[in-house]
């Protein structure tokens, strides 16, 4: 019986060994894989290289534009305590009227983008930003690194209207002119 169980211990052991070192035949991409990825995005075709003109305020483009209208919106990334979509470049942004918690004095929230005194109005005031590829795909990017933003930037970006039934805006943007860090 103790040869027995030595045995299966062994053979157990061997099983570890060799399933650890082979590698798979099929591999799905790891977090790091996809950030090494999202780090290759050459977001500089996205870069305008100067402010495109007649940029309307988010709650302007979101009250006029229809389904694929061309649209340039003005706005602030914010909207919530984590305005990204991982692993994409996409974004939330939020009209200039509103006012971020660190533009109130004496406001020390420790994320004054998510706009958290502005809860009532925010709903309508925000627009979603996904910059996509010349196939439509949303690309696969952090949009920190790859169009040198973060929260609270003040951007402006051109692209497509895409209306959902409740009336939110998403922009499938093909360009972005960063106005202020």
């Amino acid at each position: 019986m103790n040869t027995y169980y030595l045995s299966a211990v062994y053979i157990g052991l061997i099983a570890m060994i060799a399933g650890c070192s082979a590698k798979p035949q099929t591999a799905t991409p790891t977090a790091s894989d996809q950030s090494v990825a999202a780090n290759e995005v050459d977001g500089s075709i996205y870069l305008l290289d100067s402010e495109p003109e007649g940029a309307g305020n988010v709650i302007k483009v979101r009250d006029e534009s229809a389904n694929d209208d061309e649209v340039l919106v003005v706005g602030r990334i914010g909207g919530s305590s984590n305005p990204w979509i991982e692993g994409r470049a996409a974004f939330t942004i939020v009209d200039e009227s509103l006012k971020a918690c660190n533009d109130v004095p004496g406001d020390n929230c420790p994320a004054p983008w998510d706009y958290c005194c502005e809860t009532t109005k925010l709903p309508t005031a925000t627009a979603l930003i996904k910059f996509v590829d010349e196939s439509g795909s949303v690309v696969k990017a952090d949009p920190k690194s790859m169009l040198g933003v973060e929260e609270l930037s003040t951007i402006v970006v051109k692209g497509k209207a895409q209306r959902d039934e409740a009336g939110n805006l998403t922009v499938l943007a093909s360009g972005i002119f960063v106005k202020q860090k």
